[in-house]
Parts: structure tokens; C-alpha cells; sequence
């Protein structure tokens, strides 16, 4: 019964959810890159930093979003003797590569800012909340397309908070370009820039945390070591677990590794069930692909594990 393996794998995306995340990527990606274009021109014609700001938050989630599609594409290519778990690591990289975007992007609009509160430029109020007001409807739109599976995934998660959080911040600008209208306080577009700034900083930080912990094979955020333990020491026949290790195969499948301490004398058909019992316990708590190796405690200390 010593050194007996298991592998369990599981996909935690079926089909549909994939072509209904795919859509949601390219039609996301679209809508803000056609938005893009007309911020970043309006933003320049009419001279707001807002709306320049807002322009380059929006362009880094369209570098996100195709980040996030390329990677859910090749998530799905086969596994070859050289990546033996395929290339589902690659969608950990996009999510890190796009917090990077944000943080980068963050740099650049705080600069800006800065130079703005040192040199105020005039800035016509009403254009810009219209632009932004454009801003919040493709917003909107893009983020409700991944609300429905927000829960699934990071990158997912990134891409819906990203979008809802640009929402908000067009409303901002909304607000500000009507504001600056009527009152003539053009310190309140290099505002809204820092804003902007403080809200990317916000939805961003969770994701670069999360990202830096599956790229270095850290336990995920959304599982708790203890209560795994916890389940496996209380399958029947199980007496200890030990040299446990748990890790992101991407943002969607978590794997681990364990050794499980077994009863004296259990029959074959006895080990196969508390395996079984063991997996549907591990799936529930969102880890899809398990190997376990079985011993016994006389085993286990003449091998001093």
C-alpha cells in the first residue's frame, strides 16, 4: 500500500463558461479600444489631463483584456513532455503583467498631475463630461459581461473590477467637467487625474498581491491550508497528513500534493473510497487536480517522513 499515487484532474472552466469568457474578452476589448481612441483624441483636442488619464486607464485594460484572452487561449493547448501541465500558468502571468500596466500607468498620471497643479491650463467643461459620460456607458457595458463569471477566475475578477472601477471614475470626470463649466476651477481636472490614480492603486493592489502569490506558488488567497488539513484528517481511515503542498496550476485550477497516514490493515476497496471521499472533500474546497500517496505509520517512520 506504500508509495500508491493518485491523480485527479479537473477542469474548473467547462465549455461554456469558456466561449461565454472569450466573447466577454473580445467584445470588451473592442468596445474599449474604439473608446480609447476617442478619449485620447478629445482628451488632447480639449486639453484635460482627466480625460488623458482616463484615456490610459482605459488602454491598459485593453492590454489586460487581450492579455487575459491570450492566455485563457493557450490555457486550453495541450500538454507536450516539456510542459507536462500545458500552458496553464501563462493566464498568472497576464494577471501579473497587468497589474504591472496599472502600476506603470498609475506612475505616469501622478507625474502628470504634479506638472498640472504646477502649471494650470484652461480646460473646457462641458466637452469632457460628455466624453466621459460616453466613458460610462461602454464601461458599464463591458464590466456586465463578466459579472456573471467574476467568481471563476482572476483574471476574470481583474477585468470586471477594472471596468466597474471605471465606471466610477467617469462618473468623476462627469461630475468635474460640469463643475468646471460653471465655476471655472480648473484645478479640479489635475484632481480628478489623481483620482483616477487612487482608484487604479485601489483595484489594482489585490490583483498585483494575488498575482506575486500564484507566480511564486504560494497557497491562493481563496484557501485556507487549515481547514484542508482539517477535512482530510477527518476522512475515515485517515489518521495523520503530512508533506501537504498546494499551489495554482492557473487562476482557475489549484492543485496539491499529500501524504496520508492510514489505518492498519484496510482493505483495497477501503483505501479506493477514503480517496474518493478525499477528493470530493479537496474539490470543495477548490483544488481540481490531487495526487496522494498512502502509507501506513510503521511505513511512515521507517522512512522517517
Amino acid at each position: 500500500m506504500a508509495h500508491e499515487h493518485n491523480h485527479e484532474q479537473g477542469h474548473h472552466h467547462g465549455p461554456a463558461v469558456l466561449t461565454s469568457v472569450n466573447r466577454a474578452l473580445i467584445i470588451g476589448a473592442i468596445l474599449n479600444a474604439a473608446y480609447v481612441v476617442v478619449e485620447f483624441g478629445m482628451g488632447f483636442y480639449y486639453d484635460s489631463l482627466a480625460l488623458i488619464a482616463d484615456a490610459g486607464h482605459n488602454l491598459s485594460d485593453v492590454a489586460g483584456l487581450l492579455l487575459s484572452l491570450l492566455a485563457f487561449r493557450l490555457a486550453r493547448v495541450r500538454q507536450t513532455p516539456s510542459f507536462t501541465y500545458g500552458y496553464r500558468k501563462s493566464t498568472v502571468l497576464a494577471s501579473l503583467t497587468n497589474a504591472v500596466i496599472l502600476l506603470v500607468t498609475i506612475g505616469a498620471i501622478l507625474w502628470e498631475s504634479i506638472q498640472r497643479f504646477r502649471h494650470p491650463e484652461p480646460v473646457e467643461g462641458l466637452p469632457v463630461a460628455w466624453v466621459a459620460g460616453l466613458g460610462i456607458l461602454v464601461n458599464a457595458t463591458s464590466a456586465l459581461l463578466f459579472f456573471r463569471d467574476k467568481n471563476h477566475d482572476l483574471n476574470i475578477k481583474g477585468a470586471y473590477l477594472h471596468l466597474a472601477a471605471d465606471a466610477v471614475v467617469s462618473l468623476g470626470v462627469v461630475i468635474a467637467g460640469i463643475v468646471i463649466n460653471y465655476t471655472g476651477w480648473v484645478w479640479l481636472d489635475p484632481v480628478i487625474g489623481l483620482v483616477v490614480a487612487a482608484v487604479i492603486l485601489g483595484s489594482t493592489w489585490q490583483l498585483l498581491n494575488d498575482s506575486l502569490r500564484l507566480s511564486l506558488d504560494g497557497v491562493p488567497s481563496n484557501i485556507d491550508l487549515d481547514d484542508v488539513l482539517t477535512d482530510l484528517r477527518a476522512v475515515t481511515g485517515v489518521q495523520d497528513v503530512h508533506h501537504v503542498h498546494v499551489w495554482a496550476m492557473s487562476t482557475s485550477e489549484n492543485a496539491l500534493t499529500a501524504h496520508l497516514v492510514l489505518a492498519p490493515d484496510l482493505t483495497d476497496t477501503q483505501v479506493s473510497a477514503l480517496k474518493h471521499d478525499a477528493r470530493h472533500r479537496l474539490e470543495h474546497r477548490n483544488i481540481s487536480h490531487a495526487t496522494l500517496e498512502t502509507e501506513t505509520k510503521e511505513e511512515c517512520e521507517a522512512e522517517e517522513c
